[in-house]
């Protein structure tokens, strides 16, 4: 997989992306991350990539060229698969979208700034637009690099044991069940005997009750739209 994300402050990238299982991801050659300054593609003399929006109102708009350059740019090299821009209003992030995209071979991620881009932009050349929740981030870096994460994971061979990933919260609707590890006994309180017990059949029985209690109980709307 090939990642190129589009962003005005490439340097915030510098720590997540050197870490952990994206690193690893990296290492292994299962997916490339390019990071693009949109500032390096603006014609205007003082590198700014914002101008003010045409009516009355405050906030700024991500100027049409530099966006517009770079994805010409990057798409007359390869075909990509997804082009997504990164917004408050579009469809909220989630394991299934999550799924989708890391089945895919090449996609390009706008981080999104001030009050957004110009409309023309998005009806052009965008094929998703993905918010990380219901909130405004001061910029949708912090929101490539959880769409990133989320996606990377997915890869196989990222994570040691791929078996893991198809058990995590949401992969089937569900929130996960509770987890326990060593000792047995902590602080007055025993890990469920259950899960001592060595039968793999009722231990999986008991995970899927629990599972659906705890959603039930802390995301009922999840559980009613199973």
């Amino acid at each position: 997989m090939r990642i190129d994300i589009l962003t005005i402050f490439p340097e915030m990238f510098e720590g997540p992306f050197t870490c952990s299982m994206i690193k690893r991801a990296q290492e292994r050659n299962l997916v490339e991350i390019h990071l693009h300054d949109i500032r390096d593609y603006t014609l205007d003399k003082h590198k700014r990539v914002d101008d003010y929006a045409y009516g009355p109102g405050a906030g700024m708009v991500m100027m049409v060229q530099p966006i517009g350059d770079l994805i010409k740019k990057l798409t007359s090299e390869r075909d990509y698969d997804e082009i997504i821009y990164t917004s408050p209003d579009g469809h909220t992030f989630n394991q299934a979208t999550a799924n989708t995209l890391s089945l895919k071979g090449n996609i390009i991620i706008l981080c999104g700034h001030y009050k957004g881009i110009d409309q023309r932009l998005r009806d052009k050349y965008f094929t998703m637009e993905i918010s990380v929740g219901d909130y405004v981030l001061t910029g949708g870096e912090l929101a490539a690099m959880i769409i990133s994460d989320a996606v990377i994971r997915l890869i196989p061979g990222v994570l040691n044991d791929e078996t893991s990933a198809l058990t995590d919260s949401f992969q089937d609707g569900l929130l996960s069940p509770p987890v326990y590890t060593r000792p047995v006994e902590f602080e007055g309180m025993r890990v469920p005997d259950i899960l001592l017990s060595g039968n793999d059949r009722m231990i999986e029985e008991w995970r899927m009750e629990q599972a659906i209690e705890k959603t039930k109980k802390l995301r009922p709307d999840i559980f009613k739209n199973d």
